[in-house]
């Protein structure tokens, strides 16, 4: 899904509404009914395929490893779903600068959003976002403090030795989209609460509009890596393992629970006022800390009912509530 360029809060969330109910129609007629979530709770019952376009073709003979198995199916840990959020409108540059500003924050917008404790097979490795299996691809990882000339340049040798295909395949959590002109940032779950939806963007937008000021005044970024880093720093880590009920922090120093929750939403309240939206924002950040968020609510089905079933009866209804 996909929805329209806004800056409206109300109109956000009644267009994802709209395709919420879009997709549960044509799923009805399929038989099926659509499940917001990181990760599926169930295996398949068939084997899965890669999806028949060129690109994903390409991808799977020059990724054979980590999209295929022997039998030519394609890998389990090849299905993740995540919310994207782009902001905008910038040009490469200016989005290479917002980018290095908003990495600092971004595990929280990940922790916020944790909503796929299960990574295969009802193996549950302890995280609430099973974001780890995307960072297996290439690039996946922080933005790395570059500016246009370099990082068309670190892009050209990426491409030129094989590691991506094209700029399309440049997988950084906060990146400048190569279709549309914005700072994509891809850290997030799919989630079957749509106002959790709803505020991750709302929130990733006013920390934007909070930057802007230190993107305009040139203040230097935080310090960053000047290459695509390893997946994994300490903060991300937290970030999927902990989810918003957890010490996380953006340093590798751990913090106590209230302090690095509630800075982003101090942080971002210029930002968020100019929406209009303030009370709602810290009414839905106050209830993703009082129950944990969705990674929580999915273990606590399993708790409750011992099956995991139990957990797919409870988020299709959750993901069609809008």
């Amino acid at each position: 899904m996909c929805t329209r360029a806004t800056a409206s809060r109300a109109d956000l969330r009644d267009d994802f509404s709209r395709l919420r109910t879009e997709v549960g129609a044509a799923a009805r007629e399929a038989h099926c009914v659509p499940v917001a979530c990181g990760t599926p709770v169930l295996p398949p019952e068939e084997p899965l395929t890669v999806t028949d376009t060129e690109r994903y073709r390409l991808m799977a003979r020059h990724f054979a490893s980590l999209v295929t198995r022997e039998d030519g199916a394609a890998r389990e840990h090849g299905r993740v779903c995540g919310c994207h959020v782009h902001i905008g409108t910038f040009d490469r540059p200016r989005a290479l600068e917002f980018a290095e500003h908003m990495r600092p924050w971004l595990p929280v917008l990940q922790a916020l959003a944790g909503n796929s404790p299960y990574a295969r097979r009802h193996h549950d490795p302890g995280f609430q976002s099973w974001a780890v299996e995307h960072a297996r691809w290439p690039t996946v990882g922080p933005t790395p403090v570059l500016d246009e000339a370099r990082y068309l340049a670190l892009v050209a040798r990426l491409i030129r030795d094989g590691t991506l295909l094209d700029r399309r395949m440049v997988y950084w959590h906060a990146r400048p989209s190569e279709h549309v002109p914005t700072l994509e940032i891809r850290v997030a779950d799919t989630n079957a609460d749509l106002d959790a939806v709803v505020l991750v963007a709302i929130l990733a937008r006013a920390l934007a509009a909070t930057l802007l000021g230190r993107v305009e005044a040139v203040v230097p970024p935080p310090p960053g890596p000047a290459d695509p880093p390893a997946p994994g720093s300490p903060a991300r880590r937290r970030a999927r393992a902990h989810g918003s009920g957890s010490g996380l922090g953006w340093t590798a120093r751990r913090r106590p629970a209230a302090e690095p929750v509630d800075a982003p939403m101090a942080r971002a309240r210029p930002g968020i006022d100019l929406t209009g939206a303030t009370a709602w924002a810290h009414e839905q950040w106050r209830h993703v800390r009082v129950d944990g968020g969705g990674a929580a609510r999915q273990r606590a089905v399993f708790r409750h009912h011992g099956r995991f079933s139990a957990e797919v009866e409870s988020l299709a209804p959750a993901t069609m509530r809008t």
